[in-house]
């Protein structure tokens, strides 16, 4: 039976570009191939797994051994198009793929993904490891993925600390000396983390002053971006100032990142500034509205 859309727990958005149709606008074959693949990524980070740690810590690598692809109708310039992937068997050392390539609901194209999990030293096929078969398990039945925990700097420093210098010391280059500062010891801290035990996304909220709380240090592991996993972080300091009595809550969010804020809530305050060598704005969120629930997550990969 072909697939459907509503089949699909992760669906990655694609848009046909210029460059990938032919003559008569088009596209061409190879790449829907390419959709996919770039989907498989999607695919993970909803898992919420960073692929290359994770294989790292599982041992091991998944290799492609067979695609096979089957066209039922054409994709054009500009389509807005949907790549679907689901994991249908984990056998012992391979899992099976299925994917979906949809305009609206029609189906374009289909396909069938197997790779082999290969131990990294031997490079031979070994059987796929427990953690990993229930995570997509898990995943396909529906279940979450990634669980906060909230604490102090004592218990959750190390993983968030980590996380934070990946992201702001390594990735863009801040000081390190002004990465860590006198509010740690005394904020709540929180850390996403993933089926494996990865922290995958951490933030804090500082002590509040006549009722204004202010969250700061939200990070998120750089090749999980984009698939809510830093909402849902900033979410639960949203709800852990709301419930501790703030009224109001203030960031200074780096102006790549308004639009993040904004769909949360936040309106910016002043005119843009410089903080440790990056544009920032200082945003403000009201907390007398509803608390926020799990539907006000669901988003596309």
């Amino acid at each position: 039976m072909l697939p459907q859309r509503a089949d699909f727990r992760c669906l990655h958005r694609q848009r046909v570009r210029w460059i990938e149709v032919d003559s008569q606008k088009i596209l061409s074959s190879p790449h829907y191939l390419a959709y996919i693949q770039t989907a498989m990524m999607g695919y993970w980070r909803a898992l919420a797994l960073p692929y290359e740690a994770s294989m790292a810590l599982l041992g091991g690598e998944l290799v492609l051994r067979k695609v096979t692809l089957e066209y039922h109708d054409s994709a054009r310039l500009d389509d807005v198009l949907e790549v679907g992937i689901r994991c249908v068997r984990v056998g012992n050392t391979s899992v099976q793929l299925e994917a979906g390539i949809f305009r609206g609901e029609r189906l374009l194209a289909s396909g069938e993904l197997v790779a082999v999990f290969v131990n990294l030293a031997s490079h031979s096929a070994c059987p796929v490891p427990a953690p990993l078969r229930a995570i997509m398990e898990s995943f396909e039945a529906q279940h979450r993925m990634a669980e906060v925990r909230t604490g102090d700097w004592a218990v959750l420093g190390p993983d968030a600390l980590a996380l934070r210098s990946a992201v702001f010391v390594e990735e863009q280059g801040i000081d390190p000396a002004l990465e860590l500062d006198e509010y740690d010891p005394q904020s709540l801290h929180a850390v996403l983390y993933n089926r494996l035990g990865q922290a995958i996304a951490t933030g804090r909220l500082l002590p509040a002053q006549d009722g204004m709380g202010r969250i700061g240090r939200l990070a998120v592991h750089r090749s999980l971006r984009g698939a809510d996993w830093g909402r849902e972080l900033l979410y639960t300091l949203i709800e852990q100032a709301r419930s501790r009595g703030d009224t109001c809550l203030e960031l200074h969010a780096q102006c790549s990142a308004m639009s993040f804020y904004a769909r949360a809530g936040f309106i910016p305050r002043g005119a843009p500034y410089e903080e440790a060598g990056i544009s920032h704005i200082t945003m403000e969120r009201a907390l007398q509205g509803p608390a926020l629930g799990a539907g006000d997550m669901t988003a596309i990969v």
